[in-house]
């Protein structure tokens, strides 16, 4: 299988064929309305208006499985994120991507790049730390870890890159413009 047999869920409940973004670089991510990385909806929505017209997608998939940080209705989320970040990409049905019920389609973006891990710093610290605490075993799991996880896929459809939430946006954009 590839990513193109996969299909996600609209809000309206609708299924997107990933096939209708063939030939496009995609960044798919779990979000969040309530976390304390919720901010990276503003560089996720820069790059989309920056890069949107050379190729590149977005696929935000809200899901409120780490710490209930995304309690609205699907309708709700949608007015937060257009009205404090006036986001403009589309936005899925909130949809848990971890789990019995995860969407099919982050059972393959685990499947293809697993946890690498958080990186450095005092975020990266916070989060082993807070992890390490429900579970010991986390970091040999290619679960998501949590909200605002980023996976790229390029033109030809391969799984290049995962992001953890803790890695810095300008990384994330330079990666994704190196596949432009």
């Amino acid at each position: 299988m590839s990513i193109y047999d996969y299909t996600v869920p609209t809000p309206k409940g609708e299924e997107i064929s990933l096939k209708d973004y063939e030939g496009k670089v995609i960044l798919i991510v779990n979000t969040a309305t309530g976390c304390g990385f919720t901010p990276h909806y503003k560089p996720i929505e820069q790059m989309y208006e920056d890069l949107h017209d050379k190729g590149f997608e977005v696929i935000d998939v809200p899901c409120n499985q780490f710490a209930d940080q995304t309690p609205g209705t699907d309708e709700e989320i949608h007015e937060f994120c257009t009205l404090k970040y006036k986001t403009q990409f589309p936005q899925m049905k909130k949809s848990d991507v971890n789990g019995d019920n995860e969407l099919p389609l982050y059972t393959y973006l685990k499947s293809q790049k697993g946890f690498e891990g958080f990186g450095k710093g005092p975020t990266a610290l916070i989060m082993s730390k807070m992890l390490k605490k429900n579970d010991k075993d986390y970091e040999s799991k290619p679960d998501i870890k949590w909200n605002f996880t980023k996976f790229v896929v390029d033109r030809e459809g391969n799984v290049v890159k995962r992001f953890e939430p803790t890695a810095d946006m300008k990384e994330v954009r330079a990666f994704v413009e190196s596949l432009i």
